[in-house]
């Protein structure tokens, strides 16, 4: 999957979470809100968030796992649940550098159970989205 379709998987999932926990929420710019109307202001603001988490996935979670790589394996995986929580509230704090808010109110119930949404709704839109395979893009 490449980094744009990467990124609208992750918007959706980020407004998935968003919509079914209160505790999460996205401020979008009223600049924006009012040169494109709410609806678009607000796509724009699940695109910058989907964008922010993926930075940070791509960049930071990597590092980020293989430093708890022991933890996770006593845990049979599930101190992953915490990274992903980790990465959101990462994203959280980054957001807040941009006009486009993203806030969760806590860890230990908003970020881990925003944390399983994220992952299931990424996991169930990854199937959607096709592979592109190496050898359709050579021809």
């Amino acid at each position: 999957m490449n980094f744009l379709s990467r990124v609208i998987v992750n918007a959706c999932a980020i407004w998935v979470a968003a919509w079914i926990l209160p505790g999460v929420t996205i401020t979008g710019n009223r600049v924006v809100e009012e040169q494109a109307g709410t609806i678009p202001a607000m796509i724009i603001s699940y695109l910058v968030i989907g964008l922010i988490f993926g930075l940070a996935n791509a960049f930071i979670k990597p590092i980020l796992s293989f430093v708890s790589a022991p933890i996770t394996c006593l845990t049979l995986g599930l101190f992953s649940i915490v990274i992903n929580a980790i990465m959101l509230a990462l994203t959280s704090w980054l957001s807040g550098f941009t006009p486009f808010e993203f806030t969760i109110d806590s860890f230990f119930f908003s970020a881990i159970f925003a944390a399983i949404i994220v992952s299931i709704v990424s996991a169930l839109l990854g199937w959607l989205v096709p592979e592109r395979s190496a050898d359709h893009d050579r021809g």
